[in-house]
């Protein structure tokens, strides 16, 4: 079980936003390399990080950021998203040494372009799926399509990608848990992993996780709770690696 920190980049800086609203904005640390460092050194064994900026406007607006993350924390693999859009930014983020690029609203407004993209960077790409209510949600989660969040993720599967990190946004940024039941649905729809994203906030949250992972969730992303102190990432760690 992976237990990911989240570092969510705006303006350059680490911050946090409750729903996705850009307008409702923490920020917890001005230097994410360093946050980066931190993680690292509690244990984590892998860092998620979102250019929040590029999720909008579609450009790679943290890239030089990223760069200092990844070579920060040589021993972590890194998965990026934001913004990206094209196999011109999947090869700059590869060459800059992240392990994993994230498609999200490409892969619904572009939908071959995760096939082309499953073939030219073989166990490199990852769909990220934002939903609320069961359909999926694009550009920075400003947009709501009529797409069902299972059919498109068995779709991405046939495609060849490596996992789908699934988002209820709802729940978001808002330390009210997470949706372990639509979770644990999407995964046992495909063979490929889930990784859980979007209110993990506690240590039931944490035990409820474990219990799905045979239905295949490989982890979950965790943002808020470990900034504001609520999880220790630590104490998680030790929790997961238990349990059974």
């Amino acid at each position: 079980m992976l237990l990911i920190p989240a570092i969510d980049l705006k303006d350059g800086h680490c911050v946090r936003l409750r729903q996705g609203r850009m307008d409702d904005v923490t920020v917890f640390s001005e230097n994410p390399a360093e946050m980066a460092r931190k993680w690292a050194d509690q244990g984590a064994q892998r860092l998620h990080v979102v250019d929040l900026d590029g999720a909008l406007n579609g450009t790679r607006a943290n890239a030089a950021v990223i760069a200092e993350i990844v070579a920060a924390c040589p021993e972590l693999p890194v998965q990026v998203g934001g913004g990206i859009r094209d196999e011109e930014a999947v090869q700059a983020y590869l060459n800059a040494g992240v392990q994993y690029v994230i498609i999200g609203t490409s892969a619904i407004t572009q939908p071959h372009l995760v096939g082309d993209l499953c073939v030219e960077f073989p166990k490199h790409i990852i769909v990220g799926l934002d939903a609320k209510d069961g359909k999926v949600a694009t550009d920075g989660w400003s947009k709501l399509s009529k797409h069902d969040v299972i059919d498109v993720a068995q779709q991405f599967e046939q495609d060849g990608v490596e996992a789908i990190i699934y988002t209820d946004i709802g729940r978001d940024g808002m330390m009210r848990g997470f949706n372990a039941e639509a979770t644990r649905a999407l995964a046992g729809s495909i063979t490929i992993p889930v990784i859980a994203s979007g209110g993990v906030s506690s240590m039931d949250d944490i035990r409820s996780l474990k219990e799905i992972e045979e239905d295949g969730v490989m982890g979950a992303i965790i943002g808020r709770a470990l900034y504001e102190g609520t999880l220790d990432l630590k104490t998680c760690l030790a929790e997961v690696n238990n349990a059974g």
